[in-house]
């Protein structure tokens, strides 16, 4: 099985990425901000408790991260090469309950890609993407708090994974294809 985590800033191309990462090697989307949205939308109890956070720019409890990612790493079947972990973890502790979970089902992380982009760069992006895609946590005030965040509480997670020898940075400027042709030379170089 190959495990994935696509990593890096808010806006450094996440999403974009894991979708052609999928397709080629067929792995199971796990995409804690998306279902985070769907829970938010829908109005759930976990999606009320996440939108007090996430509209703030905070990250949401590890607690309630681990039980969706624990759902998933349990349902893996053959239907799947592996899962990509996309915006999980974003703590250390969530990275070493991630491991735990991994290794409890026979399986562990082979790679953690970051996504390397200037901050400059993440702002414009988000800015921009607010315009289109309506969400509300895309703006300078919510935008500046999530890279505050990501600095303190989600970078030290690189320093996790780098003493597991799991860690491969990326140049996250370029086009699409540009970006994806380095992840998956990673990729392939690894698995």
């Amino acid at each position: 099985m190959l495990n994935v985590i696509i990593f890096g800033a808010p806006g450094c191309g996440k999403g974009t990425q894991s979708e052609l990462i999928i397709d080629k090697y067929k792995l199971k989307h796990f995409a804690a901000g998306e279902l985070l949205r769907n829970e938010i939308d829908n109005k759930t109890e976990i999606g009320v408790e996440a939108d007090s956070y996430i509209s703030r720019g905070q990250l949401v409890p590890d607690e309630m991260i681990n039980k969706m990612v624990a759902q998933t790493v349990q349902s893996l079947n053959s239907t799947y090469n592996g899962i990509i972990f996309d915006g999980y973890p974003r703590t250390v502790k969530q990275a070493e309950e991630l491991e735990k979970m991994m290794n409890e089902v026979g399986s562990s992380t082979h790679v953690l890609v970051e996504l390397t982009v200037p901050d400059h760069e993440l702002i414009n992006r988000l800015l921009s993407r607010g315009l289109t895609s309506g969400r509300n946590d895309d703006n300078l005030e919510v935008i500046s708090k999530r890279l505050e965040v990501y600095g303190a509480k989600t970078a030290p997670v690189i320093e996790f994974y780098k003493s597991l020898n799991k860690y491969v940075p990326i140049d996250g400027l370029g086009s699409i294809e540009e970006v994806n042709d380095r992840i998956v030379k990673a990729i392939d170089d690894l698995y």
